[in-house]
């Protein structure tokens, strides 16, 4: 009996790791978010993935920032000012211009918890590198967002889709493995285009309105990896209906204590969250 003690008690942190908890911007509810500071604190708790935005320099650069614009929440100009949304387009600057922008320093109107310190949009090749250096011992996966939209693409503030997708998986096949990374969209003309010319990349449907399964998949024109909500339209039935077709189940973005554990408890296959402080205390 006592051989099968070290088996069993590997099966069981196997078991444990199969959930995978992914840390939106990094630890958006404890660190200004898309920083290299707060994906180290992300990984201070059991977080097996990392979520983030990346859009593009007008240098080609592929960039860590949720929005192609100076955002008005989080980020203030170079004299210390507060922006209006769209005031300073991104795209328009070259990486070393927009390096300079403190994107830490302002209070978050919408996560207080939020530690102020002066940081800057950081590359993804630095996040990647210091990431991957730093924490060799542990599998990190990454699941990278393309932040594209028609109308940003129409007002300037970011390239062609293609261009967009061609940079983003070439920075980021310079450091991983495609089995360690995932690229999201809610634009589904991003997944199209990966899914034709790079059809062996994993990708995410990043789904912000209700929609039944088979409208998504004829928009999409294919079968995602995974499929990823906003938490509050799923249900046992609909997890159950997308992991028939073999595809992942992981929603966003789900803070309160009790709904990580209401959908946990549904069988999705991970949960993304803001505060990955949280997580240990849901079983």
């Amino acid at each position: 009996m006592k051989k099968l003690i070290f088996p069993l008690l590997l099966l069981m942190n196997l078991n444990a790791w199969a959930f995978d908890w992914q840390g939106h911007r990094g630890a958006r509810g404890l660190f200004p978010e898309n920083s290299l500071e707060g994906m180290r604190e992300a990984l201070k708790y059991p977080i097996t993935t990392l979520e983030f935005d990346v859009i593009v320099s007008q240098d080609q650069k592929v960039l860590l920032s949720h929005e192609p614009w100076l955002g008005e929440e989080a980020c203030l100009n170079l004299e210390g000012k507060e922006v209006k949304e769209k005031e300073i387009n991104l795209y328009k600057f070259k990486y070393d211009e927009i390096k300079k922008f403190d994107c830490g320093s302002k209070k978050h109107p919408r996560f207080l918890e939020q530690k102020k310190i002066k940081i800057h949009k950081p590359l993804l090749s630095d996040v990647l590198t210091q990431i991957e250096a730093e924490y060799a011992a542990r599998k990190i996966f990454y699941n990278i967002e393309i932040k594209s939209t028609p109308q940003d693409e129409l007002e300037g503030f970011q390239p062609s889709v293609s261009v967009f997708t061609d940079l983003v998986v070439a920075a980021i096949k310079a450091h991983l493995p495609e089995d360690r990374f995932f690229i999201q969209s809610f634009d589904f003309r991003v997944l199209a285009y990966l899914n034709k010319n790079y059809p062996t990349i994993q990708t995410v449907a990043l789904i912000e309105e209700n929609l039944p399964q088979e409208l998504v998949l004829k928009q999409l024109g294919f079968k995602p990896t995974v499929f990823s909500p906003y938490f509050k339209f799923l249900n046992k039935m609909n997890v159950t209906q997308w992991q028939k077709l073999g595809v992942k189940v992981i929603p966003w973005t789900v803070n309160d204590l009790q709904d990580l554990k209401r959908v946990k408890a549904l069988g999705v296959d991970g949960i993304i969250t803001d505060y990955p402080d949280r997580i240990t205390k849901v079983k």
